[in-house]
């Protein structure tokens, strides 16, 4: 009986490690898993069924039909840290992309002291299944488009979708690339996991072409370049780490797309983001540039005329958001 009881409790033991082994695996390796830890009350659910408010708006919108270009028009631009992003239509209609929540899994750590805030929108775009880019249902949102690929036109904008791979060597210090290799996963294509597949989202509205670059690789095939078209604003994640893309990789498809305007993103934004990311400030990069701004508030008001003028102006939002 002794002897039985032994194995039985070698056994158990080995059950939970095997376990352990499985949801850690899939916690690192799939970056936002692990989900197997908690219970199926606690999983993230689809909250619309509480969303205060109703799609009067939406309606309204549709009886208007589809423009989206408006002459000498206002497009606002609002940064919630990180790379998240809300776009005002000159029409009002409001997108929100990539909003941040911390790691459910807890394998990342903390990166954010304070949840993301839950703001009333239009729509909600993700462009990939990472925590710090999939808080879909943190928004009270009418509608959800989760790493869309195609096209998408509603009243005054147009959202153009287009699939690729997340960045799979990371070129800065911390090489986080090599956690995903660690549990048996390779993070470069073709064999990717599926948290590593990108949707790059080009938002068109009151004349411009705004490009969410997400954490795209820096070398995307010739046949999603060419999908991209002319780019306006460009929101690129470069930071004093080199995170996601490099300084020279940054500085090589800005040289490519030549937009108008650059805007950095995924750099350690003090109120925000903490420490414990290994983010570092954007400074460096910005400063290295020839024509830079440092601006004064987390929103922007951008007019198509006033851009024209523009060759590669970076504009950094640095610590401001429109947070609180």
């Amino acid at each position: 009986m002794k002897d039985a009881t032994i194995k039985n409790d070698e056994k158990a033991k080995l059950s939970r490690r095997n376990f352990l082994k499985t949801t850690t695996a899939g916690a690192v390796a799939g970056g936002i898993a692990a989900v197997s830890l908690l219970s199926k009350e606690s999983r993230a659910q689809s909250l619309a069924w509480k969303q205060p408010g109703n799609n009067n708006k939406i309606i309204d919108q549709q009886k208007r039909g589809l423009s989206t270009v408006t002459k000498n028009a206002e497009v606002e631009l609002e940064y919630y840290g990180h790379c998240a992003f809300k776009i005002t239509s000159p029409r009002g209609v409001t997108l929100m992309v990539d909003p941040w929540r911390n790691d459910p899994s807890g394998a990342w750590g903390l990166w954010f002291p304070h949840d993301f805030p839950r703001e009333v929108v239009d729509i909600c775009l993700s462009t990939h299944a990472h925590f710090d880019h999939d808080a879909v249902d943190a928004l009270d949102a009418t509608m959800i488009l989760d790493r869309m690929v195609g096209e998408y036109q509603f009243s005054d904008i147009k959202i153009t979708g287009i699939a690729d791979k997340h960045a799979c060597v990371a070129p800065g210090w911390y090489k986080w690339t090599n956690v995903i290799k660690e549990f048996g996963a390779n993070p470069c294509p073709p064999d990717n996991p599926g948290h590593m597949d990108m949707a790059m989202y080009v938002i068109e509205t009151g004349g411009l072409r705004i490009l969410m670059w997400g954490d795209n690789r820096h070398n995307p095939p010739e046949s999603v370049v060419r999908q991209l078209g002319k780019i306006d604003v460009l929101t690129l994640p470069v930071d004093g780490s080199q995170h996601i893309l490099s300084y020279e990789q940054g500085d090589a498809l800005v040289k490519m797309l030549q937009p108008k305007v650059v805007i950095p993103t995924h750099y350690l934004c003090e109120g925000v983001s903490i420490t414990l990311t290994t983010l570092e400030p954007a400074d460096k990069w910005v400063q290295s540039q020839k024509s830079k701004q440092t601006l004064r508030s987390g929103r922007l008001r951008l007019h198509a005329r006033e851009l024209a003028s523009m060759d590669k102006e970076f504009l950094y939002f640095k610590n401001n958001t429109a947070i609180g």
